[in-house]
């Protein structure tokens, strides 16, 4: 499968216990919705390999899975820090107004005087419950700045993704 075609839904973090289970830090909201994906996609040795999830379940601030052919803890420590992903054609339809993070990415920032302020570097959780644009600088913007603009309502006030573009409510000066 290609990999333009698979989406990053987590990782596996280290191996949990010596019977082949994994540690697993998951991207979605709420983070058990990874274990509805009966099959996983684990980025091994440069390559997406196909996993059949036996079982899985939350323990401690993330999540713990068995997956089939991994059986003791070498094989499971073997795959330590690879991500997990899923076909995009899995992923859930959105509702008009939302948007998965990977569909940010790259989209031009321009505010609402039409000043091009960079383009969507990365999308990430604050921890204090807002997701973050992080914005760099590209060809055409006002400056070289990197800026950091909230995820909500008050600054992002349009994401035309036909027009790859994210309009805000934010000065350049910020």
């Amino acid at each position: 499968m290609a990999n333009e075609d698979i989406r990053v839904l987590g990782k596996i973090t280290t191996a949990f216990g010596i019977k082949g289970w994994v540690k697993v830090y998951s991207y979605t909201d709420p983070m058990t919705n990874l274990l509805e994906y009966p099959i996983w996609h684990i980025h091994v040795d440069g390559q997406w390999k196909e996993y059949k999830v036996l079982q899985g379940k939350p323990q401690g601030k993330g999540l713990v899975a068995s997956l089939n052919g991994i059986n003791d803890r070498d094989l499971a420590l073997a795959l330590s820090q690879s991500e997990i992903g899923v076909p995009e054609s899995q992923l859930p339809e959105l509702e008009e107004d939302e948007h998965y993070w990977f569909q940010l990415i790259s989209l031009k920032v321009v505010n609402t005087e039409g000043v091009l302020l960079g383009q969507v570097k990365e999308v990430y959780d604050s921890g204090g419950g807002n997701e973050v644009l992080a914005i760099q600088p590209c060809e055409g913007s006002v400056d070289k700045q990197q800026r950091l603009v909230p995820f909500v309502e008050q600054y992002i006030l349009e994401v035309d993704l036909d027009e790859e573009l994210v309009q805000v409510d934010w000065d350049p000066d910020f």
